[in-house]
């Protein structure tokens, strides 16, 4: 039986709407801080399990770049979830696992889940609306209508999330609206770093400076 080679397989390019992929990154994610929740896991010690598993998901990723025999074998597993610039390169799960450790270790929980709600839901439905809809560039990779898009996303988020803790005032409302932008401008910024780590890491430090002018949690 022949082996099929990463290079001779094909995946999905960033420009791709790749809906596989932004199921898998919100259906992973709300499972994750589903089990988070329902067990009442302590915060530090699951900031450090993600932060462990980060480590050796990077020792992964390093090994499989290094060689192509795992590589092949990871791909196999995990081609349909990735994207063509992740054949040679750091695929983007050790970056989340980082991003939501750092985040649920340094800020307070509230601030944190929410910040790792950004990266559930803003980062694959800016990108679909990116590149669906995308025609002003602001950035590399980075359309009006995509930060838009994730502008909204996390502005609505916000909105269920404090009205869950019972808070609809018109301070909620403005906290809202900063954490909105909060979130787009982390998106942002993942032309430095993978947006699986700006989103959570600055989205949580953004929320905790606004929480400390709004007060709402």
């Amino acid at each position: 039986m022949s082996t099929m080679r990463p290079d001779s397989m094909t995946f999905k390019a960033r420009n791709d709407l790749h809906v596989v992929r932004k199921l898998w990154h919100m259906g992973t994610g709300l499972t994750g801080l589903a089990v988070y929740l329902w067990f009442s896991i302590d915060k530090i010690p699951m900031a450090i399990g993600l932060l462990t598993l980060a480590a050796a998901a990077f020792s992964v990723e390093f090994a499989r770049l290094r060689s192509s025999k795992v590589n092949a074998h990871i791909m196999r597993m995990m081609g349909p979830f990735m994207r063509e610039s992740e054949r040679n390169s750091l695929s983007g799960f050790p970056f989340y696992a980082l991003g939501v450790g750092l985040s649920l270790y340094y800020y307070e929980e509230k601030i944190a889940i929410l910040a790792i709600l950004f990266l559930i839901f803003s980062d694959p439905i800016s990108s679909f609306f990116g590149v669906l809809l995308g025609r002003e560039k602001i950035l590399p990779n980075k359309s009006l209508q995509g930060s838009l898009a994730g502008f909204i996303t996390c502005y609505l988020v916000t909105l269920f999330y404090l009205n869950a803790y019972g808070e609809n005032s018109l301070q909620a409302l403005a906290f809202a609206l900063f954490a909105g932008l909060t979130g787009s401008v982390s998106e942002l910024l993942s032309v430095f770093v993978d947006d699986n780590l700006t989103i959570p890491v600055f989205s949580g430090f953004g929320l905790t400076i606004i929480n400390e002018i709004f007060l709402v949690f």
